[in-house]
């Protein structure tokens, strides 16, 4: 083979061993080359201040939930507060104490009332502070406010009380129960009753300082002042004489509630003691606001108890407030 023949074959045996080397780098791709290492300080530095972010986001976390949950205290105060400034017997359910009504009514039909406090465990309360002689005094009132009964009902051991009660017409009325529960505090609930029939609402009766009870006559003095605690003295007669021989009831020789028409909110109001009995019986009373009120006073004499009613209109004064004693 000449010269030119052999450079022509080693060329093509070049171009052969180039070509199919190309081939195989195509296919296996691009050598990998090492990652760039780090320092071990730089990855202490990345640690630190991953952890200081999520320290810091923690503490914010943190400081959050204690600005809400000091929120929510102070609405839970807000709460208390409402609750404390309500008056008395406009709520069914107070403080987890709740009035239930079990026996529905007949009008005119003595009926065997039954009823049970239940209290925040969702059970009947069996467990009561003495007040005024009893553990619970019971009140039904119509919404006229013209009729008035002051009740004693028994309570079963299981926390279930009983009382005989008579609505006279039809119409709606509330009726109230006021008691301690042991380790609580006083409270005063209000239940709606109804009885069937043809109601007609009767006006309020008018402003009066004298109550006529068949031979006793009573007679008020003192005036209602929003905001403070308000003396009322009622003098107790019999056939024009001054009535002297009055007879402890419920603790005291007379007892008086106080409801304020409309709304038929339960008040306050504290006897003072004496020694004393008769003819005239003190009492402080605390109204919330102006407008028409009625007071009811039970007295017992000769074995009896009468009640004398009087509806009285609350209004600004200016006088000093007196000087509540024993109560």
């Amino acid at each position: 083979m000449n010269t030119a023949a052999k450079l022509g074959s080693y060329a093509l045996g070049l171009a052969v061993v180039f070509g199919g080397a190309l081939g195989v780098g195509r296919a296996v791709g691009p050598v990998a080359q090492d990652p760039p290492t780090q320092s071990h300080t730089a990855m202490a530095k990345g640690q630190e201040g991953q952890e200081g972010q999520e320290g810091q986001e923690g503490q914010e976390a943190q400081e959050n939930q204690k600005g809400h949950e000091g929120e929510k205290s102070e609405d839970d105060k807000s709460q208390e507060q409402a609750s404390s400034d309500t008056p008395g017997g406009l709520q069914v359910s107070q403080d987890g104490y709740t009035l239930n009504p079990l026996t529905p009514i007949e009008t005119g039909k003595a009926t065997d009332f039954r009823f049970a406090v239940t209290g925040p465990d969702g059970r009947p309360v069996t467990a009561y502070q003495m007040e005024h002689d009893k553990k619970l005094h019971f009140i039904v009132v119509s919404r006229d406010l013209t009729t008035f009964l002051h009740l004693h009902p028994e309570m079963t051991p299981d926390g279930i009380w009983s009382v005989g009660l008579t609505l006279p017409e039809a119409g709606a009325y509330r009726a109230f129960a006021d008691f301690v529960p042991t380790g609580g505090e006083k409270l005063t609930l209000g239940a709606d009753l109804q009885a069937a029939g043809d109601y007609r609402p009767k006006p309020l009766p008018e402003a009066s300082r004298s109550s006529k009870v068949g031979d006793y006559t009573v007679s008020l003095d003192g005036d209602l002042v929003p905001g403070r605690a308000s003396k009322l003295t009622l003098s107790v007669s019999k056939d024009g004489k001054p009535v002297t021989d009055l007879q402890p009831y419920l603790g005291a020789y007379g007892h008086l509630v106080a409801l304020r028409a409309g709304d038929l909110a339960y008040l306050h109001v504290h006897p003072e003691q004496s020694e004393k009995a008769g003819p005239q019986i003190t009492f402080y009373a605390e109204v919330p606001s102006i407008g028409d009120y009625r007071l009811f006073l039970d007295f017992k004499h000769g074995d009896e108890v009468r009640t004398a009613d009087f509806t009285v209109r609350a209004t600004q004064g200016d006088a000093e407030p007196p000087s509540p004693k024993g109560h």
